[in-house]
């Protein structure tokens, strides 16, 4: 009788069997030899289970096949185990996981090892045909000899320039033009030390930190930000600069410390915008509000019998605040002045006698250690002309 014990199950006639048939059984077995050059599909998974498919003896199979494409009739749902019988073959198969539902395929022969292909994808394999401790091996998994050599494109190329891929005309190799950094190439995920690297305009995400990776520079981003902080050096004989710029006209700078934290400024004398602000008030009238949040020093014209209330003093605890009047008589002589809003104290229990003479001036000074519940009243300067 007919064997089929060769890796392809081609029938193996014996001596003296096929009388009239032997033509038939040879041209049967060349386009089974054919079919094992070929390619082939076959639904190996009916169901959402392991599977097996069998070699077929003396028949057209699609398993026989070089390049098997295996698919299924339904989804699965998990990693799903073929088992190509016989156990016995020894042959180099291409495999594609052509299975619905995106699941891996585990391809196995006997107990031995198996290989699992990812949907979608395909492996070069070899069956070992060792019976039932037969085993599937990854046939490319232990490629070796690959050795450097000339790349060769269709432009000119430079040593030491990066190759790039041009896909106008194709997905062909050429010079891009740069040059490969010395050193190590920057990598988006690394621990990296940069040197003598120009940064222009980068873009921050929350904040700078110092070597020792602690916290340096903190940076909130504002939406449809236009105003910003300029940091300038300066040469020899010089001061840098931290300035207020962007697109509004007038940009001031604000510094906000941090719970009872305090602004200090270590310098023996502060001048510029540190010096005092002036407040012109104008005519009194009969009755005027001094606000403190708005000057430490304020100008008036005394032109009716006024009394002035003193407004927003400093509130912060343990903080003491003061501020001067410029008080000029206007060309009626004989006004009255009061003060209100606060407890007044002075020298001597009484106020000081203010100069009522037309046109002529005084200088008031206030001094509040309380946060204007009680202010300190002196007249410094009187019967002041132009």
């Amino acid at each position: 009788m007919p064997t089929y014990v060769n890796d392809l199950r081609l029938t193996e006639l014996n001596t003296g069997e096929g009388s009239g048939t032997w033509g038939t059984t040879t041209n049967t077995n060349l386009e089974l030899i054919g079919e094992a050059l070929g390619f082939s599909t076959e639904q190996s998974f009916a169901s959402d289970a392991n599977a097996t498919t069998t070699v077929a003896d003396g028949t057209s199979d699609p398993a026989r096949a070089m390049y098997f494409k295996v698919t299924s009739g339904v989804s699965l749902t998990a990693t799903r185990e073929l088992t190509i019988a016989p156990n016995t073959l020894s042959r180099v198969m291409y495999i594609e996981n052509a299975t619905s539902g995106s699941q891996s395929i585990t391809v196995k022969q006997g107990s031995g090892g198996s290989v699992t292909i990812s949907s979608g994808k395909t492996k070069v394999v070899y069956l070992d045909g060792g019976g039932a401790s037969a085993a599937v091996v990854d046939a490319l998994a232990l490629i070796e000899g690959i050795t450097d050599g000339d790349v060769t494109g269709p432009g000119s190329s430079t040593d030491t320039n990066i190759v790039t891929f041009n896909g106008t005309t194709g997905k062909i190799i050429q010079d891009g033009g740069k040059g490969l950094p010395t050193g190590d190439v920057v990598g988006t995920s690394d621990t990296q030390t940069l040197t003598d690297k120009t940064l222009t305009s980068p873009k921050v995400g929350t904040g700078i930190n110092d070597t020792n990776g602690a916290e340096l520079i903190k940076v909130t981003a504002t939406s449809s930000a236009v105003n910003e902080v300029t940091v300038a050096n300066a040469a020899t004989g010089n001061n840098p600069t931290l300035s207020a710029t962007g697109d509004d006209t007038n940009v001031g700078i604000d510094v906000t410390p941090k719970g009872t934290g305090e602004f200090n400024v270590t310098a023996s004398f502060m001048s510029g915008v540190f010096s005092d602000r002036v407040n012109a008030i104008g005519n009194t009238g009969a009755a005027t509000t001094i606000n403190c949040d708005d000057a430490n020093v304020f100008t008036a014209t005394l032109n009716d019998n006024c009394t002035f209330t003193i407004a927003s003093a400093n509130g912060v605890s343990n903080r003491a605040s003061s501020f001067t009047l410029v008080l000029t008589n206007d060309g009626t002589a004989g006004r009255t002045v009061a003060f209100s809003g606060a407890t007044f104290k002075y020298p001597g229990g009484s106020v000081p006698t203010r100069t009522t003479t037309a046109n002529a001036t005084d200088i008031w000074f206030f001094f509040t250690p309380d946060g204007g519940t009680t202010f300190f009243v002196v007249l410094p300067a009187k019967n002041l002309y132009n």
